[in-house]
């Protein structure tokens, strides 16, 4: 069973900074792309940022130069800081990755699935 827990999340003020964790337990072949998603009030979720396993990210472009994700695979975290927080930051973001399992790779799936954490509340007041 893969799980991923977000951790981080709270009340700031325009301006200021935050930073997300999302940690992948379970039993683990390997993790490939990485990302954190938002979903704001009354609004689809989103696409904020991914991360490949080769360190390549990408941004949507109103998180680009104030936002940076960042992986660890040693400790299979991905992360998120958030700098210059704005009001309309203000969503559930959600982390996911896609792994593979030790049944993934003993079974061939090398492309494994795509897992979601349950996301963690970021409110940023004006």
């Amino acid at each position: 069973q893969v799980q991923l827990v977000e951790s981080g999340g709270g009340l700031r003020q325009a301006g200021e900074s935050l930073r997300l964790s999302c940690g992948v337990s379970g039993r683990i072949s390997s993790i490939g792309m990485m990302g954190w998603y938002r979903q704001g009030p009354g609004n689809r979720r989103e696409l904020v940022a991914t991360i490949s396993s080769f360190g390549s990210t990408d941004y949507v472009d109103d998180v680009t130069g104030r936002f940076t994700i960042s992986r660890d695979d040693a400790k299979r975290t991905v992360s998120l800081q958030m700098n210059s927080l704005k009001p309309e930051d203000t969503a559930v973001y959600v982390c996911n990755a896609r792994v593979t399992t030790d049944e993934d790779f003993s079974a061939g799936r090398t492309a494994g699935s795509v897992y979601w954490g349950q996301g963690t509340q970021v409110t940023v007041s004006s």
